[in-house]
């Protein structure tokens, strides 16, 4: 077994591919989500948390943190509002800084002892192509931005405990919630897609590779790293 890891997000879209995939590789996995799956893995533990909930939380974390070696972290789970500048609200931003950077940070928290005493640790936060900008995404892009830059302190303080924090920030993934606000027949859906260097939308599964990669065991070399998964998007216009 390739020991134990605690998904936030882990019940749909990109968190399920990510739980699926290191179930496959004999990962037991711990998912922290406010829903249960469709269907539990045999290796997979659920736990319902509201991640917005800090108190909660940081109780459920730690609680899983006594009980087991969580020496592999994926913090998925994350919260988007769009709007734009005049429209958004002090509630927004709230919601999102909790759930986008705070949840992170509490789960990170209560893991790192045990990676400590083991001097073996994988820290995976996903963020979000939008950290680079995106209109209708201050809140979103901001926090998402915040993660990036938790990212590569986290990397700096945790290297001399064997213990590697990087971060994927995904493109647009065709996962059931994306799917559901941009339907491929409209023509903002194909606007987006002709944008995107290699002519489609990103996988769930190709996240969770992504994911995995960096959570190997002969990934140690690599910390402090934003890994843009978005078929180019990030590079620049192809026209």
């Amino acid at each position: 077994m390739n020991g134990t890891a605690l998904v936030t997000g882990g019940s749909r879209g990109i968190g399920r591919a990510v739980v699926e995939d290191l179930i496959a590789e004999g990962y037991e996995v711990i998912n922290f989500s406010r829903t249960a799956p469709a269907k539990l893995l045999p290796g997979e533990i659920f736990e319902s948390v509201d991640l917005g909930d800090t108190k909660r939380t940081r109780e459920a974390a730690l609680d899983w943190a006594s009980k087991k070696d969580i020496l592999n972290l994926v913090n998925n789970a994350g919260m988007i509002h769009v709007g734009k500048i005049e429209d958004i609200s002090l509630e927004d931003v709230d919601d999102m800084i909790t759930l986008n950077m705070v949840a992170p940070l509490l789960l990170t928290q209560a893991v790192l002892p045990k990676m400590r005493a083991h001097k073996f640790g994988r820290i995976v936060n996903i963020g979000s192509r939008a950290g680079l900008g995106k209109v209708g995404r201050t809140v979103y892009g901001g926090t998402k931005a915040g993660l990036a830059g938790m990212t590569r302190t986290w990397a700096l303080e945790t290297a001399p405990h064997g213990i590697t924090v990087n971060a994927i920030a995904p493109g647009p993934v065709a996962t059931e919630l994306f799917l559901a606000s941009n339907p491929p027949e409209l023509p903002q859906t194909k606007k987006i897609m002709e944008s995107v260097p290699v002519g489609r939308f990103g996988e769930p599964a190709e996240i969770a590779h992504a994911v995995r990669m960096f959570l190997d065991k002969k990934a140690g070399f690599i910390t402090g790293q934003l890994l843009y998964v978005c078929g180019g998007l990030s590079v620049g216009l192809t026209a």
